[in-house]
């Protein structure tokens, strides 16, 4: 593995931090102070659509999708240190640039396994920015880190299937332009293969019997910069059996496939919180006096500062080995990097922006510094995609089958 950024990453890399400084950080004020003023806390401020036109005309869009008919045509590895650098301003930079999660995983499993009249009416729309949409897979009834659990039913009937079932914490739900969701059900529930019973199908938000209920929050927040996260019921929904998604039985392994690069763009992204935490940690360190001295000239506070930055350094290896191990052997290949990946660095960021928070004192928890929204960003990432848990029981299990 050569750990050089090769010339079109670095040119990128360019570029985006030429954006980043320009346009997104001056944009995060602005978009607080119009969302204030907006008739609906979901509705968008008007400076994204600004940011995303900018982002547009420079060729600062749709770097996550290594597909290059529709997206950038990056791999993993390019694709990492400017994953890192939208995660510096996590709540506008990857919505600017169309890589802002749900959308990047559903617009990856639109081009890889939808028909050509899906990609159509979705993907296109996706691609352009001018729609957004939601992953609707865990539910409240069932523990939702075993996917085989879900309950919710995909029946056929003649020529529709009828979707029932009830979602919570369905990310970006709550975003008036979310116009489609990708919805995980059982269409075989008593199947031999409990990974064969389940299927995907897209459902348009204004299908009758879709009702999203409110919006869930996370440790306080609603989170409208990423449309939220809601509970939606699917009451008797139907839908063409068009809007099937690949085959029937076929939405674990779809979930699957999505999962694993979505994992490994949300530890990019911690990476650039990380580092705006250091960062953050160094500029109240060196304006701050306590006790007769800077803090900066607390021992301890140079520990904390110290640590963080080994720790940010090691994390940054381990996310450019896994893209890098994606890239020549596959997701499948690189699954236990992925599972590593995806338990150290929520773990690990939680506890740098846990010492950020300590050093500005009470500001840290006040609206005043980002530290207390991007901690509640990180800490849910320990249960997103997958709880800490299941990845650390996969992953030993790979580990002991050696010694069996």
């Amino acid at each position: 593995m050569d750990f050089a950024y090769d010339a079109r990453t670095e040119e990128l890399r360019g570029r985006l931090l030429a954006f980043m400084d320009e346009y997104v950080y001056p944009a995060e004020e602005v978009a607080e102070r119009q969302r204030a003023a907006l008739a609906s806390p979901w509705d968008t401020p008007a400076v994204v659509g600004e940011l995303k036109a900018e982002a547009r005309r420079q060729g600062l869009w749709n770097l996550f999708l290594p597909d290059a008919e529709h997206g950038a045509g990056l791999t993993n590895l390019q694709y990492a240190p400017l994953a890192e650098i939208t995660g510096r301003s996590p709540h506008l930079a990857p919505t600017a640039t169309n890589c802002a999660a749900p959308d990047t995983g559903n617009m990856e499993v639109l081009a890889q396994f939808a028909d050509e009249r899906q990609k159509k009416q979705w993907l296109e729309p996706l691609l352009a920015g001018e729609i957004r949409s939601a992953f609707a897979m865990t539910e409240p009834e069932v523990a939702s880190s075993d996917a085989t659990n879900i309950t919710t039913r995909i029946a056929r009937e003649g020529d529709a299937y009828v979707v029932t079932g009830r979602k919570w914490y369905i990310s970006g739900a709550m975003n008036p332009d979310c116009r489609i969701f990708i919805v995980m059900g059982k269409t075989d529930p008593d199947g031999a293969d409990i990974r064969r019973q389940q299927s995907m199908v897209l459902v348009p938000r204004d299908t009758p019997g879709v009702t999203v209920e409110r919006a869930m929050r996370v440790f306080g927040y609603e989170d409208h910069s990423h449309g939220g996260h809601a509970e939606v019921v699917f009451d008797h929904a139907r839908v063409p059996v068009s809007n099937l998604i690949g085959e029937e039985g076929g939405g674990f392994a779809i979930a699957q496939a999505r999962l694993g690069p979505g994992r490994i763009h949300h530890c990019m992204r911690l990476i650039g919180i990380a580092e705006r935490a250091i960062e953050l940690m160094c500029r109240r360190a060196v304006s701050r006096t306590a006790f007769g001295k800077p803090l900066a000239q607390q021992g301890v506070v140079q520990n904390w500062i110290a640590d963080a930055r080994v720790a940010v350094e090691q994390l940054r290896l381990l996310v450019l080995k896994t893209a890098w191990m994606m890239d020549t052997v596959g997701n499948r290949g690189a699954h236990t990097e992925i599972q590593a990946i995806k338990i150290a660095t929520p773990r690990t960021v939680v506890d740098i922006l846990d010492r950020a928070i300590q050093l500005h004192g009470a500001g840290g928890v006040s609206q005043d510094f980002p530290l207390a929204e991007l901690y509640a960003s990180a800490r849910t990432l320990m249960l997103a995609d997958g709880p800490d848990e299941v990845h650390q029981r996969s992953l030993a299990r790979r580990e002991l089958k050696k010694y069996l």
